[in-house]
């Protein structure tokens, strides 16, 4: 690659030879200078304040207006979710919450999800072993692909009309029996969007593979089900998939599904294969339900680093099944949607806004 070139990070470009100023905040000595070291180990980055507390962060974020942020969540004089919400409100600019995996943690990472953050990592990942180094690949990633993104704070009130797409849209496809959606970075705020405006008595079961850490997608599913009409829960082995629910893949493991006796879509949850790069996997998924439902199958890809997925979505359009991908200007990383329109195998791309409606005009279209 020849100097001044860009570098693509999930879709976005980095301009070769600029340096990311990086602001990180945490109350903990040992995290600051560890963040710090793993952050200024790549040189395209640099570590331009370290704050202690949350005021300072607020008055570092003004001062020094870094391009990322790293925000710890438990924080002295203010914490993370109130540095977030005034940061989104006065400073906008990308977060990336280091939170930890307790319960607790879970549920307030999640709202910050809610109030704009671009993505988390896992601070136990540091704390179990004192090995800290192995986040390093996924913090600089994250860093990088922050820089480029387009911080959004969540839209508030109740959720939006569902617009339909055209009649036509979906004319001579054949209604699907299973849905599943696979998203990354920024898709617990596409998720809030896309799944409160899905009716209860949708005709037909989704499945939601989302790249989380373990101990997040329970508190995620939900969340999310206390937002819609449409039922929302984590994923089980043995669980038989129902119209009008959204099963969302536990972190930690993969899910499949298939078509077993008298005509039931089955669940199965487990760690096989083991050599993937995430866990859950949305190619996983979407390549056994290609398998077992064929041209009845549909695939929605949303916003995420990396290319999960374009394997699952081009089964699935080459079986004939319905494929959506998220437009570029409305994903906060468009990497994942990319990666499958760089194949060619999107039946419809749209933005987010329009995702439910593409859902609800495909699960309730009948071949004319």
């Amino acid at each position: 690659m020849t100097a001044g070139a860009p570098t693509l990070l999930g879709g976005a470009a980095v301009a070769a030879g600029s340096l990311i100023r990086v602001l990180v905040a945490d109350d903990s000595a040992f995290m600051r200078t560890a963040i710090t070291r793993m952050v200024e180990s790549d040189p395209q980055l640099k570590v331009v304040g370290a704050a202690t507390n949350g005021v300072e962060a607020l008055e570092m974020a003004a001062a020094l207006q870094p391009d990322v942020i790293t925000l710890d969540i438990e924080m002295p004089r203010l914490d993370g979710l109130g540095v977030l919400q005034r940061l989104m409100e006065e400073n906008p600019r990308p977060v990336i919450i280091v939170s930890s995996l307790s319960q607790e943690g879970a549920e307030a990472t999640l709202q910050a999800f809610d109030l704009g953050a671009f993505d988390c990592i896992p601070k136990q990942l540091s704390y179990a072993s004192l090995d800290i180094v192995k986040i390093r690949d996924l913090l600089v990633a994250q860093i990088k692909a922050a820089s480029v993104s387009r911080p959004r704070r969540r839209r508030k009130g109740a959720p939006q009309a569902v617009a339909m797409p055209p009649a036509a849209g979906y004319r001579g496809c054949v209604r699907p029996d299973v849905i599943i959606i696979g998203t990354s970075t920024g898709g617990p705020g596409a998720l809030r969007e896309i799944l409160p405006a899905l009716p209860a008595d949708l005709p037909v079961g989704v499945l939601v593979v989302q790249h989380m850490p373990p101990g997040f997608t329970g508190p995620l599913a939900k969340r999310l089900d206390s937002l819609s009409a449409i039922a929302v829960r984590e994923a089980s082995d043995g669980h038989i998939l129902q119209p009008g629910e959204v099963l969302i893949a536990p972190a930690g493991f993969h899910m499949t599904v298939a078509w077993e006796t008298a005509g039931k879509r089955v669940i199965h949850v487990g760690g096989e294969p083991s050599g993937t790069l995430h866990k859950p996997s949305v190619d996983i998924t979407m390549l056994s339900a290609a398998e077992a439902f064929g041209a009845r199958a549909m695939g929605v890809i949303l916003t995420g680093m990396g290319s999960d997925g374009a394997c699952g979505m081009a089964a699935i359009h080459e079986h004939g099944g319905i494929t959506v991908g998220q437009d570029e200007a409305s994903s906060i990383v468009y990497g994942m949607p990319r990666a499958c329109a760089e194949r060619g195998v999107l039946r419809r791309v749209v933005p987010l806004a329009a995702v439910s409606g593409e859902i609800v005009a495909a699960a309730r279209h009948s071949r004319s």
